[in-house]
């Protein structure tokens, strides 16, 4: 059966990656959470100094992409997904709040997006591939099958993900994250580069209201509606 590219966009802490991980394994897919690179990029630049007055040096990052390796990993044993940074274990240090509040500046510079778009590419070329983002539906793949536009109310994603960080047992403020998500709104969507968008032909998914297993069964409904699709046309 022809395998199809899915392209999982939409805002901060709407569950993206939760509802694509999920979605990759009941389809036997490959999962590719684009989120995690950029963070991981993040990482790099906040250990190794390269921010100025609060803000990233765009110059200084660049010159730095070549030195920056993401690769992902399954967890023994539990078979998680883990982002792994220069052969580096980052999954937890990617989600603190420091990455998560710069994370939008370093994503909105255009040479590093255009290095992560060109690995995301490499990534999902044999298709068989759910890639979760913020402009994998009009950038990466924008002939995706399938694209689905993930989007919350901004308290429902601030609470999610202050449980997130209370379940790994980090302090947090809500109405610091509530911010953090508002701002991250903000950039994602007015940056110059592949801003955040949802493409004209993708499937919109408001879930402020609705269950991981409301929205499992939803996504996977439409992923095998466009599967047939795409079988059907040959």
């Amino acid at each position: 059966m022809k395998k199809i590219t899915i392209a999982v966009d939409g805002y901060s802490s709407c569950g993206k990656s939760t509802m694509a991980k999920h979605l990759a394994a009941t389809l036997g897919y490959i999962y590719v959470d684009t989120g995690a690179m950029y963070r991981a990029v993040t990482l790099y630049a906040l250990e190794n100094n390269l921010f100025r007055c609060n803000k990233p040096d765009a110059q200084a990052v660049e010159n730095a992409l070549e030195n920056i390796q993401i690769s992902f990993t399954r967890e023994a044993g539990t078979g998680k997904l883990r982002t792994m940074l220069n052969g580096r274990d980052v999954e937890d240090a990617i989600r603190a709040m420091d990455v998560s509040q710069n994370v939008s500046a370093i994503a909105a510079l255009p040479e590093v997006r255009r290095a992560m778009v060109r690995q995301q590419r490499a990534m999902g070329a044999d298709k068989g591939v759910v890639m979760d983002g913020r402009d994998i539906g009009t950038t990466v793949f924008p002939d995706a099958e399938l694209k689905i536009f993930v989007t919350a109310d901004a308290n429902v994603r601030a609470q999610r993900r202050y449980d997130e960080l209370a379940g790994k047992g980090v302090r947090a403020d809500f109405n610091e994250i509530l911010e953090n998500v508002k701002s991250r709104d903000y950039t994602d969507s007015h940056r110059a580069a592949s801003p955040l968008t949802q493409a004209p032909d993708a499937v919109l998914l408001d879930n402020s209201r609705m269950s991981i297993e409301e929205q499992d069964r939803r996504v996977l409904q439409l992923a095998r509606k466009a599967i047939e699709k795409a079988n059907a046309c040959g």
